[in-house]
């Protein structure tokens, strides 16, 4: 995500190395790449050309203080000027009314029935409500199994008339259903097209009058670029959507329509979706994405996700093994499982300061942990439980059982024994295990 402009704005940043101050000419250059580097994310030339002129203005106007080198002082301000391009805070969902309606339009393909998912499961997880997802679209019978199966995986009812064609119905008698089953939030994922038409937004526009939703969001494919900025600005002169929705963050995205698309429609970004996993649905947080897009990482973002998988009676009973020297494979197990339910492994490492240039080469697949497993799920309970069992005849069997190597076996092992030995230092420092705690 956004590993090219990350690159570019570097390069840039790197033009003021070794200057004592900041003046007209030294910042020339400078200004003139971070507009390239905008300009070849995808960013119209006018916004980028308002955008460099900001930043050029503000950096003239500041003084260079002892503490910050030039080069700091210019991240700084480009880290602001992105922050206001790109909304400045984050907005949250109108949810008072009972039921808020939420109404999700785009173009095909945009990840729209996928995200229907996710926003269930975020309302249901986060916001303890109880959604109901109604299956709007009538011209394609995929979307309303697809919302179903999503459904069905996150335990949300499903509301579809495959055999209606009149959507305001559909939606009308989803109300309806919802009132007298108490969901007080309803999702409806309307039908979606592959280019802006006449037909779609009439039709859509006519859900929005029947309904009233509280809520309407548009949904954008963010690997389309500066053509997700123009479809925006269809469907909001229809719509006069609330709120923004960039899927596929994920993907080979240059970044133009996440920096660009909220200063064009003045419309918040209020959700970004990464991934088919239903959970992997953050809030918009421009400071937050303005620092990542720097190379500054997300460490707020990635405390919250580890905390969203934390499961404090888990971790009470964990903290007395560890302080006991009882960790055991089980143990390890079940930590991965955690690991592997906050995202992607690339994405997640691209959040830690300074890790994200290191592995952006890397070919790091969410795989990766699958040989450990097979490793683990090749021993017995006796010996997950009691690793000092393993013996040299154990470790062939367990190679042999997971298809690995002796030699993978011995290394794993040797791995997990130093874990255990650190463990087991930490247990003898102020606090112990205590320390591992999430506050």
């Amino acid at each position: 995500m956004f590993e090219s402009l990350s690159e570019r704005l570097e390069s840039a940043f790197k033009q003021l190395k070794g200057e004592g101050r900041i003046s007209e000419i030294n910042i020339a250059t400078t200004v003139k790449e971070i507009r390239r580097a905008l300009v070849d994310a995808d960013v119209n030339y006018k916004i980028a050309k308002d955008f460099t002129d900001k930043v050029k203005d503000k950096a003239l106007g500041e003084k260079v203080i002892t503490a910050i080198s030039p080069g700091q002082l210019m991240v700084k301000i480009v880290k602001d000027e992105l922050v206001e391009l790109m909304g400045n805070t984050e907005v949250e969902l109108e949810l008072k009314a009972n039921p808020t309606v939420i109404l999700i339009a785009g173009l095909q393909g945009s990840g729209k029935t996928t995200f229907s998912g996710k926003l269930a499961n975020f309302l249901k997880t986060k916001k303890n409500k109880k959604p109901l997802l109604v299956a709007a679209d009538i011209y394609r019978p995929a979307a309303i199994d697809q919302l179903q199966v999503l459904g069905g995986q996150i335990g949300v009812e499903v509301y579809s008339e495959p055999e209606n064609k009149n959507a305001v119905q559909i939606a009308e008698n989803a109300i309806k259903q919802a009132k007298a089953n108490g969901n007080n939030v309803v999702i409806i994922d309307t039908a979606g097209r592959l280019a802006v038409d006449e037909v779609m937004m009439a039709e859509v526009s006519n859900v929005k009058k029947a309904v009233q939703p509280q809520e309407i969001l548009f949904v954008v494919d963010s690997m389309t670029g500066q053509d997700a900025v123009n479809t925006a600005k269809a469907f909001n002169e229809k719509l006069d959507f609330s709120g923004i929705v960039l899927t596929k963050l994920d993907g080979d995205t240059r970044g133009g329509a996440a920096l660009t698309i909220t200063y064009t429609v003045q419309k918040p970004i209020k959700f970004v979706s990464m991934g088919e996993k239903l959970d992997t649905l953050d809030v918009f947080y421009p400071e937050r994405m303005a620092q990542r897009i720097l190379g500054m990482g997300d460490i707020t973002t990635l405390v919250e996700r580890a905390q969203a998988q934390f499961d404090e009676v888990q971790a009470k009973k964990l903290e007395k093994k560890i302080r006991q020297n009882q960790f055991d494979f089980d143990d390890f197990k079940e930590q991965l499982s955690q690991i592997k339910k906050m995202g992607s492994i690339k994405d997640l490492l691209g959040m830690i300061p300074g890790v994200g240039k290191a592995v952006k080469d890397l070919d790091i697949s969410d795989d990766a942990f699958k040989g450990i497993e097979a490793m683990i799920n090749s021993m017995t309970p006796a010996e997950r439980a009691n690793p000092d069992l393993i013996d040299g005849s154990r470790r062939r069997r367990i190679a042999k059982g997971a298809g690995k190597e002796i030699a993978d076996v011995n290394q794993f092992m040797k791995q997990f024994e130093q874990m255990r030995q650190m463990m087991k230092m930490m247990n003898k420092m102020p606090g112990g295990a205590k320390g591992l705690k999430m506050k």
